[in-house]
């Protein structure tokens, strides 16, 4: 009665771990309606637009242009940017084209896609090409030498690498859309970073200089919903705190069914 006392609490406390780490492995759900998802695209990594996970940017250019857009990231994610290119009619190209899409961190290192389409060529004739990154996880520290994602503002750069030069100029448009997958404590990492890498992050937004004349720097309008998250916590505690209380009642019913009865009644306590 008394081990199956134990396993019943042992099997509980299972399913109440594994509660919060379902939750963790589904994918992030949409910040804001595509109603106020941004129609246009920076030209440079200074102008790009922002827009926040989940919506659906749209942008027209011309065939050779930079697009450039930026979203927030925060520790745990595993972000996926997918887009779109609209080509231009078929009767005006004279030719296929190759389509780019580069993801960069806050300190604007390119980041290396895990899978997904970074890279394709388009058909004369085709109507679109779809492309798409997944990044790694994003990590709540990492060493100075290291190229892994960390919280913070993230760039997306669409661009065309190969057409004819005759087919320059001509017009696009192209849909963005950014996603992002909660991995949880399996992908913690001790330590945290003081500040994301955020642009204007690391000076006092909204203060001037009036000695100088100079204006500080002003912050980066994007950030997760929830704030920037601390980096101390993940659901790796949750499962480390139920492995102590596993490994203890494991000892206790060891102990019970080892222990025996006591010493048997026949036997003097002098014996």
């Amino acid at each position: 009665m008394y081990v199956r006392r134990v396993l019943s609490t042992a099997l509980l406390l299972l399913g109440i771990a594994a509660a919060p780490a379902a939750a963790d492995s589904s994918p992030s759900a949409s910040p804001s309606g595509d109603s106020a998802a941004p129609t246009q695209a920076g030209t440079s990594f200074r102008t790009a637009t922002e827009i926040q996970q989940g919506q659906q940017a749209t942008a027209s250019g011309s065939t050779g242009d930079y697009l450039y857009w930026s979203f927030p990231a925060d520790a745990g994610q595993r972000p996926t940017v997918k887009a779109t290119v609209k080509l231009p009619e078929a009767s005006t190209r004279h030719a296929g084209q190759t389509w780019q899409l580069d993801v960069y961190d806050g300190l604007r290192r390119r980041q290396a896609c895990q899978y997904g389409a970074q890279t394709r060529t388009a058909a004369q004739d085709a109507a679109s090409v779809e492309l798409a990154c997944t990044l790694r996880t994003v990590r709540s520290w990492s060493e100075t030498w290291a190229n892994d994602p960390l919280p913070g503002t993230y760039y997306v750069r669409l661009t065309v690498t190969g057409l004819q030069a005759s087919d320059l100029g001509l017009p696009v448009g192209a849909e963005v859309k950014v996603d992002s997958k909660d991995i949880g404590g399996s992908a913690a990492v001790d330590g945290s970073l003081a500040k994301p890498l955020v642009p204007g992050i690391a000076t006092s937004a909204g203060k001037s200089d009036s000695d100088s004349g100079s204006s500080a720097a002003a912050l980066s309008s994007i950030e997760p919903d929830d704030g920037w998250a601390s980096g101390w916590w993940s659901d790796r505690w949750v499962w480390t705190a139920i492995g102590g209380i596993l490994a203890a009642l494991a000892g206790i019913g060891g102990y019970a069914l080892t222990r025996g009865s006591g010493r048997p009644s026949r036997v003097p306590p002098g014996a």
